[in-house]
């Protein structure tokens, strides 16, 4: 009797294995034979599933922001304005275990999305869409007072998106420098002038 193989469920335990190797190794090592060893499969189980490794670290990133997205649905929940501003930038933060690892799969790509298109258009798509959501936000927050009205939207939504990049990026490079304790007093402060 032919085995019966749960499709999804492999298709994930590949994406698990990728970005496992891509957070411990970097994304330079995530070579198909390391992704499929990882994964306990071998290269032709990740051809069946995937058409190419890129195919397979773009899945891998897509699906982390697809676990953020939802995350971050949940902690914001009926919050508005300020309040939802907080929540969208403190989780994007590399603040426990789970958020650094996200937060080391995203920065692994940034110098590979400057070399393979096809990765740069999902960056910019998935930060395009991030950009919008903390611009709404902002919109909100302005429209009920919370924020001051001296500072255009767009830059202030760019400087608060540079200040997550660069305190995440200095997070990881100096966590005895930077833990969740000053991360959040950055940001808190940060909030707080606007």
């Amino acid at each position: 009797m032919p085995k019966i193989v749960d499709h999804d469920e492999r298709r994930r335990e590949v994406l698990s294995a990728a970005t496992a190797v891509i957070v411990r190794d970097g994304i330079d090592a995530a070579t198909s034979r390391a992704i499929a060893k990882e994964a306990g499969y071998s290269n032709g189980v990740l051809a069946h599933y995937f058409a190419d490794k890129d195919e397979i670290l773009l899945s891998a990133l897509r699906d982390s922001h697809r676990r953020i997205r939802a995350r971050i649905t949940e902690r914001v929940g009926d919050a508005r304005g300020l309040a939802a501003l907080r929540e969208v930038l403190m989780d994007n933060l590399p603040l426990d275990e789970d958020r650094a690892q996200e937060t080391r799969l995203e920065i692994s790509f940034w110098s590979r999305s400057l070399a393979v298109e096809r990765l740069a258009e999902v960056q910019r798509a998935e930060a395009a869409e991030l950009r919008a959501a903390v611009r709404r936000l902002l919109e909100e927050a302005r429209a009920a007072g919370e924020i001051r009205a001296d500072e255009g939207l767009d830059d202030l939504t760019e400087r608060l998106l540079a200040l997550v990049d660069g305190l995440s990026l200095r997070a990881l490079l100096y966590p005895g420098r930077l833990g969740r304790a000053e991360l959040e007093r950055i940001m808190t402060t940060t909030l707080e002038a606007l």
